[in-house]
């Protein structure tokens, strides 16, 4: 390959008792590159991104992250902190003791940034994703989408060099699915970051560009 890679999965398998969520997936993403993972609920969709950020450990193969080895049967060679990823989950998982702001500047005081760099890069982040008017709402007080677009903005707000995204349109109405597709899908050309998202809807996975692939549920 000429192009560098940011995640190699190798012949990864997850078991959930005696049955494979997972069976020997294999999948590569170059740096700054696009993959979608589609497929119905069961396929091991969600079980995919969790073993990339290190969330879960792998029953077989392995995971590396760029050069390095981030996890192997039984273990996780970099742990989940230091994997420089941003994960927008598929219930947002937002703090809703937190505003906005401090929903981010949570993310960047665990990181030790300095506090006037922090308020800077909030500011900022929150300029892309269409919310630095919100800064100091709570998540309570916005809508689905506009939680949806502060979830990608913590996500990204510590300059992850992988984006993974669970399902991030599934909640929304048509309408603004359509809308916030062509947002997501200018991310990784923007910032410069990688992204790996799941979808089981065929139109997101066509919207977003990049490779597709297609997992189906492991038989019984």
């Amino acid at each position: 390959m000429t192009l560098e890679s940011a995640v190699r999965v190798k012949a990864v398998t997850k078991r959930l008792g005696s049955k494979d969520v997972l069976c020997a997936l294999s999948l590569e993403v170059s740096r700054g590159g696009v993959l979608g993972i589609f497929g119905p609920s069961g396929s091991g969709k969600t079980t995919a991104l969790r073993l990339i950020a290190g969330l879960d450990i792998v029953d077989g193969g392995e995971i590396w992250l760029g050069d390095q080895l981030a996890s192997s049967p039984g273990r996780l060679h970099v742990p989940p902190a230091q994997r420089n990823i941003g994960f927008v989950f598929q219930d947002l998982a937002l703090w809703p003791h937190m505003t906005v702001a401090g929903n981010l500047s949570f993310v960047l005081e665990s990181r030790r940034w300095p506090r006037q760099s922090r308020t800077t890069q909030v500011h900022d982040m929150l300029a892309i994703v269409g919310m630095a008017d919100r800064a100091k709402e709570y998540p309570s007080h916005l809508s689905g989408g506009e939680q949806q677009r502060v979830a990608l903005a913590r996500a990204l707000v510590g300059k992850p060099d992988l984006l993974l995204l669970d399902e991030p349109l599934s909640s929304l109405d048509p309408e603004l699915r359509a809308s916030l597709r062509t947002e997501l899908a200018a991310i990784p050309r923007k910032l410069g970051v990688t992204m790996i998202y799941v979808t089981h809807d065929r139109a997101d996975a066509d919207a977003f560009g990049g490779e597709v692939l297609s997992l189906n549920p492991s038989p019984a």
